[in-house]
């Protein structure tokens, strides 16, 4: 062997060295970084173990929620997330923060279960996605800090708390869909948005969107959310609660309406001017036009019995607690849904009466025109006390007089602090409250109780001439 291959030989052996040892080192330092991520792990585990364990002593409350979230520690993610069923979370990022703030996976827990039992993540698809983002991480941070809990606080509280009380001068009562509603009506800064980040989301909501995924339905959470809103009052006897979160869990467990499914108890049978497609047989009616020169065997009827609106009456109660412009709202939103083609006669005996204590206009209304006007130049009056039974006195008067053929129903529009006649009239009734309130007296049995927020009536769908 000549000096040229001996060279190559001891380098070859050389390379052959270096890159077991580079590999040995690769092997080495690989699994010093497993063993670090399962300890980092074991240690985040045990965080989130003590944070959920303080919750359940402290809150009983939300003992059914907090079983049904699980958590998933996922590396890399920088952060946490969470959906409908699972917590998901960095555990190094989580480690970090309890280094920095030891109450943060127990904010972090708080946070994430009010989410769930606020149903914010079936919402997602309906709102902007931004502003509502940032509407639920304040709401459920007003509610954590409202409790005064002896764990979970954050360096940023003090200011955080400043911020949501201005918030509530503005906006009142934080409710996810209250606060959204401020935004979308007063819209802030990206400085602000940011401001907004840093004081209350604790949490990456873009897993909200896959909705179809989760195992735990709105139903399920509803029911958890009835369950809290129980407890929660056993709970608040013996220690402070929060008030926004009895008004949260109100909100996100009152009955949800389609107020123009509603309207159909004002439908009334009579006789429309069109082809009755339900009676009429094409065949004969074509084959005579095939066979006799253009002469059917049969003629369409030109009439079709239809479940059509004709006459209600909308009583408004325009009592001190009532704004005017919901009311008016309310008005336009309820004659936009009764006058679509498929629901309404084109003679129509509408009659909007504003009341409070007593009757205090009667505005007729027989065609579009008429609304519209009433719209444009009708003023609200009352402002008083309220009391129902003048109406039902007043629209009984009108009946014995022969004002309506066949009224079908009263929609009252009203805050529900009043007096309810003592017996049954003889027509339907819905009683629509602007917003829930335990408070209000109880309606009696023959009526229909709806509650619609300000937020409902301006989501209503209107149909279309």
């Amino acid at each position: 062997m000549g000096l040229e291959d001996e060279d190559t030989g001891w380098n070859v052996k050389m390379f052959e060295t270096t890159a077991q040892h580079k590999g040995k080192i690769e092997g080495s330092l690989q699994e010093e970084q497993e063993q670090r991520q399962r300890r980092a792990e074991e240690l985040a585990r045990q965080v989130m173990q003590l944070a959920r364990d303080s919750i359940v002593v402290h809150m009983r409350f939300l003992d059914v929620a907090l079983s049904r979230v699980k958590t998933e520690i996922r590396p890399g993610l920088g952060g946490a997330a969470a959906d409908g069923d699972m917590l998901y979370y960095d555990a190094f990022w989580l480690l970090g923060k309890y280094q920095e703030e030891t109450g943060y996976p127990i904010r972090l827990y708080l946070h994430v279960l009010f989410h769930h039992v606020f149903y914010h993540s079936f919402a997602y698809g309906e709102k902007e996605e931004e502003l509502w983002d940032l509407a639920a991480d304040a709401a459920v941070e007003n509610v954590v800090l409202e409790m005064g809990l002896p764990m979970g606080g954050l360096d940023t509280d003090a200011e955080a708390g400043n911020k949501l009380h201005y918030l509530k001068e503005d906006a009142g009562m934080l409710t996810a869909e209250r606060i959204y509603r401020y935004l979308k009506n007063n819209p802030v800064s990206q400085a602000e948005k940011e401001q907004w980040r840093r004081l209350f989301c604790r949490d990456m909501h873009d897993r909200w969107r896959k909705q179809e995924n989760m195992e735990i339905t709105q139903e399920q959470w509803k029911k958890i959310s009835e369950r809290i809103k129980a407890d929660v009052k056993s709970f608040s006897r013996d220690k402070n609660t929060s008030e926004s979160l009895e008004k949260n869990l109100a909100e996100a467990t009152k009955d949800r309406y389609d107020y123009g499914e509603l309207l159909r108890h004002f439908t009334v049978m009579g006789e429309s001017m069109q082809v009755n497609d339900d009676e009429f047989d094409y065949i004969y009616y074509t084959y005579g036009l095939s066979e006799y020169k253009d002469m059917p065997l049969v003629e369409p009827l030109e009439y079709k019995d239809e479940k059509k609106v004709k006459e209600f009456v909308i009583a408004v109660d325009t009592s001190a607690s009532c704004r005017g412009e919901t009311v008016r709202e309310f008005i336009r939103k309820t004659y936009s849904i009764l006058k679509g083609t498929e629901h309404f006669f084109r003679k129509i005996n509408v009659h909007i009466i504003q009341c409070d204590s007593d009757v205090r206009s009667d505005t007729k209304i027989s065609c579009q025109e008429d609304f519209e006007a009433f719209m444009k130049n009708g003023k609200l009056k009352g402002f008083g006390s309220t009391d129902f039974r003048p109406v039902f006195d007043y629209v009984d008067k009108l009946l014995a007089e022969g004002e309506f053929e066949n009224l079908k129903g009263l929609i009252y529009f009203t805050d529900g602090y009043g007096i309810y006649p003592p017996k049954m009239p003889d027509y339907d009734t819905i009683f629509v409250f602007l917003d829930d309130n335990a408070e209000r007296p109880e309606v009696p049995a023959w009526a229909i109780p709806v509650v619609l927020s300000e937020d409902d009536i301006e989501g209503i769908r209107c149909e279309t001439t």
